[in-house]
């Protein structure tokens, strides 16, 4: 690691904290996550899924950092900055700073590029990787004055400010979406302006994606795999895709064509399973996985974009989800699908939906490039800051408790 500053051990600067909730004070319970930070149990899980004992949970105060030791490798850490404590599971590893450590300094270099490669470096385990205290002790910081700190803090976040900005109005366009879909075809499942019901299987068919191994060193083909239904309900910029090695090219049936739709069949996140993208490869030569099930449409009648915003809306998921199978991963199949009640609107509404979301996946598609190119700034800027390649003396020195609060 090349800083010109200071590079020390973080065990030196830092220290354990074991406090129990021994006298079973009324406090929270809260998860840590890679994306939200501390967040309540209940609101992550949308049930209690910790036990009704607290006793033995740990208590988190202001300031105090704490992370799931076989998660903390995609960013499962956070300090605190809620005024009141918290508890986290007995599996948490709680710890605070010494006052030469500004939290959010140290909170943004853990899941920088660089602290995450120091991370990964001092996890142990047979079976899941896991970092210990003593193995976050041999973590290597660089280690700036304190007001330094602050202002990369500061700077850092305004770009933070920035991605949030980027990320709430995509938010923003799906939801106008889901209104558009609600006040033109109204609540797919009670169905109030009665159009007619058939099912998919009366409109197209089936098929399920192929499960092959990478590196093969046979031909490359592009790949798309269920990681790519995250935040889409059309792709037809296929740049993101990765691509595959095969030693036997699959059948021509297993190449996607304009206006299929694909589903997700099965997968470790729940709340991808049933998801629904219509796909527009053009003259590319695009498979998917195993995890996936390929729909064509053979009736015109039927529009690919209308089922793929269908299966975005909540009440029709919770249709999905009762025919679902599984214990805890609860998996869709060809039978489901094929018997769920499809309400058909007119298709000269579906073709006005259709252009409706075009206009809108237009707008989408630059804050997408936007959100991106902020990203970019901010690993670039991040990198800079810890090899202590900035001039920080332009940046003001905010207050710990506005650089906290995310305040200009």
């Amino acid at each position: 690691m090349n800083s010109r500053y200071p590079v020390v051990e973080l065990g030196k600067h830092v220290r354990q904290v074991g406090q129990r909730n021994r006298s079973e004070a009324d406090i929270e319970v809260f998860s840590v996550t890679n994306s939200e930070g501390f967040t309540r149990s209940t609101d992550y899980f949308s049930k209690e899924v910790f036990s009704k004992d607290v006793s033995n949970y740990k208590v988190v105060n202001p300031g105090q950092f704490a992370y799931n030791p076989s998660r903390i490798n995609v960013g499962s850490i956070d300090y605190l900055r809620h005024g009141s404590s918290v508890l986290v599971s007995p599996l948490y590893i709680v710890f605070e700073g010494h006052k030469d450590i500004h939290a959010d300094y140290l909170l943004r270099y853990l899941k920088s590029n660089w602290g995450n490669a120091q991370i990964r470096a001092n996890t142990e385990g047979a079976v899941r990787d896991s970092l210990k205290f003593k193995g976050l002790e041999r973590i290597k910081l660089p280690l700036p004055l304190f007001d330094d700190q602050v202002r990369i803090s500061h700077l850092l976040g305004k770009v933070d400010v920035l991605i949030a900005q980027r990320k709430q109005h995509l938010q923003q366009l799906d939801d106008l979406l889901e209104s558009v879909f609600l006040e033109m075809f109204g609540d797919p499942v009670r169905n109030g302006k009665g159009w007619k019901v058939g099912s998919l299987s009366s409109y197209g068919s089936f098929k399920n994606g192929l499960n092959f191994g990478k590196g093969e060193s046979g031909a490359t083909v592009r790949y798309l795999g269920v990681g790519d239904f995250k935040s889409k309900a059309v792709l037809d910029n296929l740049d993101t895709l990765g691509s595959i090695e095969l030693n036997e090219l699959p059948a021509a049936d297993y190449f996607l064509r304009d206006g299929d739709l694909l589903f997700v069949r099965s997968n470790g996140n729940r709340e991808l399973v049933g998801r629904c993208m219509a796909v527009y490869p053009g003259k590319e030569q695009v498979t998917y996985s195993g995890f996936c099930i390929r729909y064509r449409i053979k009736d015109a009648s039927l529009l690919a974009i209308y089922v793929a915003h269908l299966f975005r809306s909540a009440a029709f998921r919770h249709v999905l989800f009762q025919g679902g199978q599984g214990a805890n991963i609860q998996n869709i199949n060809q039978q489901i699908l094929s018997g769920l009640p499809i309400p058909i609107p007119d298709e000269r509404l579906q073709n006005q939906f259709v252009a409706t979301v075009e206009q809108v996946e237009t707008l989408k598609s630059r804050y997408q490039q936007s959100l991106a190119d902020l990203e970019a700034l901010y690993g670039a800027l991040s990198q800079q800051a810890f090899k202590g390649a900035l001039d920080l003396s332009r940046v003001p020195l905010v207050s710990a408790v506005q650089c906290f609060a995310g305040i200009s």
